[in-house]
């Protein structure tokens, strides 16, 4: 079941009651009005929820940045204030005409916000909405329980004492004791300096575990008083401290007489950062919605810790009977590209902090850290553990992040505070070169792929594109931070890479990039998705990539949900295979936005969707860490809110499918989209650019392209505008504000863009693109039921005639189904091949193909070609095709 996706005002963060089906329907109909007048094009609301019904097996969370809940969507919970554990198996029962109900038999609804997530219990006498809330900045949490009832009950609550620090430090010895005056259960060990307390303001009749020679019982547990008839909300509350008893006991009672106000103030926390950060309206509702949950899950990703520092973890599930929540613990590449994604949504300042954590921990040679664990202070985390410094990878990006975050902020003083740093991590990059130049994985830190069958290697395809990337990047900032000196000398180091990445790993015979050099410089060739990482940077040669990317959009590479790291058929494959055959959605995003870089929109645009679905399904509004290669179901051991996979959402869309790109250094906005063929309107507001402020209004009919910008602010910036269109497509002319203006004509083998400059001045600038016989494809692209295998059609290749009057498609689909691709402009169409086209009203024509029938679940490959009435040839101002 999908979940219902809401766009919704709300007077109150505190959800709404439903104590009967009328005031469900209610509800329903008045989110149903509310999303028909987002569709109609009303401004949305920045308060989002989800819901649908409860899965017992999906992760649960409320997470703040200091502390976080983790469970299931039956209830059952653990409690996080960093870097301590307090308890795990929380869980609820229900006293009512002598009967005790265990809440999790009667788990129904799921709603979660950005602030809290929420299950509502139901029987036949009673409902209780339990909601779990961590206050944004607060060493606790509170779980409030709104009831609803026709008989007495009486809410009993149930955990395991689980009080230590996080992996790998430990406590040693702890003990605990019920408080009558607090009303809470004390959490407390030997030295006295860690603390925590659970307990509810109405809590009694508590009972402890115990151990004897005859019995024993783990279990602790308090009731909350019994609610006789009608409302009661009733509140249990956690609290810790990492410095002494007094404090945990002041901040459980805070938390115990103001969550009300900070559950407000937590609402209107992400409602402010939704609102500072770039907004889109979208015609696809659920990339919409994905976008806006993706930035939230984002943000989630910052924790304090109180000795450490304040940073990006990498992820959150629940740790059971051990001490790692996920990977709720600080990593440096999960951070990094993470960084990307908040520079492209605006939050330029949550990568700086990012960047200074990690720079406050580089090492003496300059490598950049690879994981922190949160009670790293407890332990010799730094020398005798193996994880600190443990990947290679960790140090060009962090370089190339710097650099994004420099050139997206403006933010020339970081630059030069920062430059010693950079530095550093240049000259351990420079260590670690081979004799050719190329810099090595082996006996330097691992890269992308950290076990399994496909190693050992010396150097990465992947550690080499981001190697040269980082040179690029390094050129840059010494000229942001006025380092001239060596600017140029950077700046050709990378060309000399860029050419011998391109000429190391390119395999002729397969016709493909190699996944890495063994450590006899030979060619591993075998084709991996993480080939389009160094496409991101637009590093490889334009022939050799699109070659690589009409292998990767095949099905053996590409399924449903995303993209696996090798083919299905490689010998090395298996489907659970962390390195060497599962689905991340880190792969997914590279591979989307890689392939929007280089113009293949329809995989990129199947790619970028696949990720939002998963934002929408699963643990509702996170992306999960890894998934199965063969069915639509995640790996056992995947961390349910992935943060990087969360940027994956974000990046692909904004620097893919929209192509922006801001540069404040230059006080420079690039809009290059590929607009999907059934968009009719797209919009991106709150572009900061420095000083001022850029909205961008984007609509598009059969023979025109209208785009409307808005700037306000202080500093003067710049706008390119170079929408993509077809091969076909023939530009009559262009005028802003009713002027004709020179445009330029760049085209590639797949699409070209008409590219005009606007003057960003303050108030409407109208810039109107006249067209004639523009035409494109949309390709369906949707989840399948879970745990069921690959369904959706997979278009491998386009390419058009010469004379633009005939346009292949190389498409593979699943035996005797039946696919829709969405058509603009399908008067263009004189005859079809491999298909039929299907007429509509309201100009939604589409064209059906049909796999013959064969073996179940088996893709086979076919032609689909668009045959077109010929014309004279396009015509360009300033500028030719």
């Amino acid at each position: 079941m999908r979940p219902v996706l809401k766009s919704v005002l709300r007077n109150s963060p505190m959800p709404p009651r439903t104590p009967s089906r009328i005031v469900w329907l209610v509800v329903a109909l008045a989110a149903s009005a509310i999303l028909s007048l987002s569709a109609l094009g009303e401004e949305p609301s920045h308060s989002l929820e989800l819901s649908r019904a409860a899965r017992p097996w999906e992760f649960l969370s409320a997470t703040g940045t200091r502390a976080g809940l983790f469970g299931n969507e039956a209830g059952r919970f653990e409690a996080w204030v960093y870097p301590l554990k307090i308890l795990r198996d929380f869980h609820l029962r229900f006293h009512s005409r002598g009967l005790e109900l265990p809440a999790d038999s009667l788990a129904r609804m799921l709603t979660v916000r950005p602030e809290s997530s929420s299950i509502l219990y139901a029987s036949d006498t009673f409902t209780v909405r339990e909601t779990f809330f961590v206050p944004v900045h607060e060493s606790g949490a509170i779980i409030l329980l709104e009831v609803d009832t026709s008989e007495p009950l009486e809410i009993e609550a149930a955990f395991h004492r689980d009080f230590q620090l996080e992996w790998p430090a430990s406590l040693g010895g702890s003990y605990m004791n019920w408080d009558p005056n607090l009303r809470a259960f004390v959490f407390a060990e030997e030295q006295k300096k860690f603390a925590a307390l659970i307990g509810s303001p109405t809590a009694d009749d508590a009972r402890g575990e115990y151990q004897t020679n005859y019995s024993a019982s783990q279990e602790n547990s308090f009731r909350l008083g019994v609610t006789k008839k009608g409302h009661e909300t009733k509140a249990i509350v956690i609290a810790a401290s990492s410095q002494n008893q007094p404090e945990a006991e002041a901040e459980y009672r805070r938390l115990s007489t103001s969550y009300d106000a900070l559950l407000t103030e937590s609402a209107e926390y992400y409602r402010a950062y939704l609102g500072r950060t770039v907004n889109l309206k979208l015609p696809d509702q659920e990339l919409q919605q994905a976008y806006d949950w993706s930035r939230i899950s984002m943000i989630q990703g910052l924790v304090t810790n109180p000795t450490l520092g304040t940073g990006l973890v990498a992820g959150y599930r629940t740790s059971g009977d051990g001490q790692r929540p996920g990977f709720a613990w600080f990593f440096g590449r999960d951070a990094l590209w993470t960084g990307l994604g908040l520079d492209a949504a605006g939050d330029t300042a949550t990568t700086r902090t990012a960047l200074e954590f990690l720079s406050k921990y580089q090492r003496e040679d300059g490598k950049i850290t690879h994981e922190i664990a949160q009670s790293a202070n407890f332990v010799p985390w730094f020398k005798d553990f193996p994880y600190a410094y443990a990947a290679a990878d960790a140090t060009p990006l962090f370089i190339i992040a710097t650099n994004d975050y420099v050139t997206r902020s403006g933010d020339v003083g970081f630059a030069k505070e920062q430059w010693p740093h950079l530095w550093s991590a240049y000259q351990f990059l420079r260590s670690t070169y081979d004799a050719q130049g190329l810099p090595q994985n082996f006996g330097f830190g691992h890269g992308w792929v950290e076990g399994g069958p496909l190693l050992p290697v010396k150097t990465e395809l992947y550690q080499s594109g981001v190697g040269a990337e980082a040179l690029r990047a390094l050129s840059s900032l010494a000229g942001a931070a006025g380092k001239e000196d060596v600017r140029a000398d950077l700046a050709n180091q990378f060309a000399r890479q860029r050419s011998l990445l391109n000429q190391s790993f390119w395999s002729q015979t397969q016709n493909s990039f190699a996944f890495a050099l063994d450590k006899n410089d030979k060619q591993v060739n075998i084709t991996s998705v993480l080939a389009t990482v160094p496409m991101w940077f637009g590093l490889l040669d334009e022939a050799k990539a699109q070659a690589v990317i009409s292998q990767l959009a095949r099905p053996d590479h590409q399924t449903d949900w995303g993209m696996r790291i090798i083919s299905s058929q490689d010998p090395h494959y298996g489907p659970d295979g962390y390195h060497f055959g599962a689905v991340w959605p880190l792969f997914t995003g590279w591979a989307s936005t890689g392939e929007y870089r280089y113009h293949r929109a329809l995989p990129a645009y199947a790619n970028l969707r696949a990720n939002a679905l998963l934002s929408l399904d699963g643990s509702l509004g996170h992306v999960t860490e890894v998934l199965s290669g063969d069915y639509y179901q995640p790996v056992g051991s995947s961390s349910p809110h992935q943060i990087w996979s969360a940027a994956m959402v974000v990046n692909p869309l904004l620097r893919g499918l929209l192509g922006l790109d801001v540069d404040t250094l230059n006080h420079r906005v690039t809009f290059s989209p590929h607009i999907p063929a059934d968009w009719r309107f797209a919009s991106v507001s709150n572009l900061n650019v420095g000083a001022s402020t850029m909205d961008l209004e984007y609509s598009r009919t059969a023979d025109s392209i209208q785009l409307v910008s808005h700037v306000a602010g202080k500093d003067e910036c710049s706008l390119e505008f170079a929408p993509a269109l077809s091969l076909r497509a023939q530009v009559t002319g262009a005028e802003i504000n009713g002027r004709s203006v020179p445009f330029r004509i760049q085209a590639n083998t797949v699409d070209q863009h008409v590219s005009v400059n606007v003057p960003a001045c303050a108030g409407p600038t109208k810039l109107l693109i006249h067209l004639r016989n523009d035409f494109g494809v949309s390709i369906p692209a949707n989840l399948p039921p879970l745990g069921a295998a690959s369904q959706g059609l997979r278009i491998m290749s386009e390419s058009w005639t010469p004379a633009r009057d005939q346009l292949t498609l190389q498409v593979s689909g699943v035996a005797g189904r039946q696919y829709e691709l969405g058509i603009l402009n399908s008067t263009q169409i004189a005859s079809l091949a491999g298909a039929e086209l299907v007429h509509s009203d309201h100009d939604q024509d589409k064209v059906r193909v049909q796999f013959p029938a064969g073996v179940t679940g088996a893709y086979s490959d076919r032609q689909v070609t668009f045959h077109f009435a010929p014309y004279n040839g396009g015509t360009s101002v300033n500028g030719s095709e």
